[in-house]
């Protein structure tokens, strides 16, 4: 049985669109942002989630609430799927950041093991995040290719999808700029063997619980998105 997973990032934030750096910063929707969320809540819709997962963060509630009226369901919320703690930089802008720390993004960006000062690494998150998918996929054996739709942010979702597809972790950089509102689609498969059958997960983020080192994840899309995209009226 192939089970279904969208990773669905929310709408545009003014920080977004001022770049700067938000973390986990507890930012709103610009208006552009809602839009950008009822419209790929619409385009979702047809797709019959059976559930809606979503960071706490407002700005990805948002977004989940917007496809959960379209679908009739409830919104979820774990804390697990908030977006990288960037401790210092949290709130400054891009240029701020790149004066006080030369080559400091560019370092984070393509060393997973790294974190900004006072944050965390993006083998952090994909601890963290993947958790949530082996807990789920244990609770819910009648999953099927109706998807489970997780709510969260871009480098949360950059660093889960690493993660479960058992990418090396120095391969973690090649997923990469995802847009607002923009979204990954996995689906997994029974993991030839099965029963975990002696075959290694990536070392320092394999699957996290029983159920979930039957399975194994492929990745079917990424940063798929609306054609033409949501634009300002």
């Amino acid at each position: 049985m192939t089970r279904r997973l969208i990773l669905l990032r929310h709408g545009q934030t003014h920080y977004n669109a001022s770049l700067r750096m938000q973390g986990q910063l507890d930012t709103e929707l610009s208006e552009l942002g809602v839009q950008q969320a009822h419209a790929v809540g619409r385009a979702l819709a047809y797709r019959r989630p059976w559930t809606i997962l979503s960071s706490d963060l407002q700005r990805a509630r948002e977004t989940a609430r917007a496809l959960a009226s379209e679908v009739g369901l409830d919104v979820r919320t774990d804390p697990r799927l908030r977006e990288t703690d960037l401790g210092t930089w949290q709130g400054m802008s891009h240029s701020e950041v790149d004066e006080l720390w030369p080559d400091a993004r560019m370092r984070w960006r393509s060393t997973p093991r790294w974190s900004p000062p006072e944050g965390e690494s993006r083998l952090d998150v994909a601890r963290r995040t993947r958790q949530v998918v082996d807990e789920l996929v244990d609770a819910s054996p009648g999953w099927n290719e109706h998807p489970a739709v997780l709510v969260a942010h871009g480098g949360a979702i950059a660093a889960l999808t690493a993660a479960l597809i058992e990418l090396p972790v120095d391969q973690y950089p090649i997923f990469n700029g995802l847009g607002n509102t923009c979204w990954v689609q996995l689906s997994a498969h029974p993991r030839p063997g099965s029963s975990w059958g002696g075959q290694p997960a990536a070392p320092e983020i394999g699957p996290t619980t029983d159920g979930a080192r039957e399975v194994l994840w492929r990745l079917d899309q990424w940063n798929a998105g609306l054609t033409p995209p949501v634009v300002p009226s």
